[in-house]
């Protein structure tokens, strides 16, 4: 029988209560290693760290002060964009002009410089409510006419008479080739034998009844 001494004997606290916990909060009572007699050969694990939360970090949101926007002057809408039509502006001084001699009264000036483009103004403001949408709507149905006669007839036709002409013109190759080449050849061939000559007798006949 083996007889243990006391310098191997160790003093430990038993409570059957859970783990006991220090004044600090969270940490637990380490208690004391056993003598290298009792110990075991196995390495004791190493404590793990403690794993960081994964948990995404809620950003305080952050009031900014909303600013006050002032709403931007509407631009006018430019309606001729492509300047079909610049030669229509037409300005005072491009039809009315006085000279320095003969100068009216400034009233007069004043009130004729008015009236031409008031009356300018509001007489193209009424015809163009009266005449703008019927006139529109011809246009359209016009250019609605057009589009579709160029994209049913006037293509197609196009794209046809490229496709079949060039089996028009074999044809016709071939029909010249067959029958008129060899009548032309034939009849060339006929006429290459005849020959004229003249005799002086005859010379002298013709030349006396020109002179006669």
């Amino acid at each position: 029988m083996m007889m243990v001494s006391d310098d191997c004997l160790v003093e430990c606290k038993i409570d059957d209560d859970s783990d006991e916990y220090d004044d600090r909060e969270g940490e637990q009572i380490t208690t004391p290693p056993p003598p290298p007699e009792f110990a075991s050969k196995v390495p004791t694990p190493a404590s793990k760290p403690p794993t960081p939360s994964t948990a995404p970090a809620t950003p305080t949101p952050t009031h900014t002060p909303t600013s006050t926007r002032t709403p931007s002057p509407t631009l006018p809408v430019n309606r001729d964009p492509h300047g079909i039509n610049q030669h229509l502006k037409v300005e005072v001084s491009d039809v009315l002009a006085e000279p320095a001699t003969p100068h009216s009264i400034d009233r007069v000036w004043l009130h004729s410089v008015v009236g031409f483009e008031k009356t300018r103004i509001w007489t193209y403001r009424c015809l163009s409510l009266l005449f703008a949408v019927p006139l529109a709507l011809l246009c359209g149905i016009s250019l609605a006419i057009l589009a579709c006669l160029h994209v049913w007839f006037v293509v197609p036709c196009i794209q046809l008479s490229t496709t079949f002409l060039p089996c028009l013109r074999s044809l016709c190759m071939c029909g010249v080739n067959v029958f008129i080449t060899p009548f032309c050849t034939s009849l060339a061939l006929c006429c290459s034998q005849i020959g004229v000559t003249l005799s002086n007798k005859d010379y002298h006949q013709m030349r006396d009844k020109e002179t006669a």
